[in-house]
């Protein structure tokens, strides 16, 4: 909640008079608990959690990366409180088709045996961790396996120089969701963060061209 997207949405929505709601998974930044002990049901409960006990009405819903794919979880298990959404750089399924496809058997055999391994992380000094409870929690959570369809409508940023999420995934989620209005953005030379100036820009005008659930 602390990231450059989020306080600059913050921003955004308090000049524009909007209500607005960021917050941590559990153990994700501000928010207690241990990110190995955690898996994405449990992110997903905590979403699901803030929408139903801070908000009201039909929301849009914005998340990046994994919470792209916790957004798609959202507007499936509740499509009635999901005005729209915006995925940036989603990763849905990401536990399956990224991790997995890139370890080596090496790395599988550890995974399963210790329970976890350690990565180096483009965006960290500290490793990257996976656990098999999270790879296992995630099959139990995929969203291109099954059909998916869109409550309002759904844009996808997606950055083109992305080395974690391919841009073919966006357009792979984009003719999976099932929508009258579903939209993919692609900007050539973005990496998985779009947190540049630019991008920043286009976020918020994305989002302020949908329409707004509380008029």
């Amino acid at each position: 909640m602390l990231g450059s997207k989020a306080l600059f949405l913050h921003n955004w929505a308090e000049k524009q008079k909007r209500d607005f709601v960021r917050f941590d998974y559990t153990g994700h930044g501000q928010s207690s608990g241990d990110f190995a002990d955690g898996c994405i049901g449990d992110w997903f409960r905590d979403a699901c959690d803030v929408m139903r006990d801070l908000t009201t009405g039909p929301q849009i819903l914005v998340g990046s990366s994994m919470g792209g794919w916790i957004a798609l979880l959202m507007m499936r298990a509740m499509p009635e409180r999901v005005a729209g959404l915006v995925g940036i750089a989603a990763a849905p399924d990401f536990t399956e088709d990224s991790i997995l496809t890139r370890m080596t058997r090496a790395q599988r055999e550890t995974l399963y045996r210790d329970g976890r391994i350690e990565e180096p992380s483009r965006y960290s000094d500290l490793p990257y961790l996976i656990t098999r409870k999270l790879i296992e929690d995630g099959r139990r959570h995929l969203v291109m396996r099954s059909p998916l369809r869109a409550t309002g409508p759904v844009r996808l940023l997606q950055g083109m120089a992305d080395p974690d999420v391919p841009w073919e995934t966006a357009a792979r989620l984009a003719t999976h969701i099932e929508g009258d209005d579903v939209r993919m953005i692609l900007l050539r030379g973005a990496d998985h963060r779009l947190s540049g100036e630019k991008e920043l820009a286009l976020l918020a005008e994305t989002i302020h061209a949908l329409p707004d659930p509380g008029e």
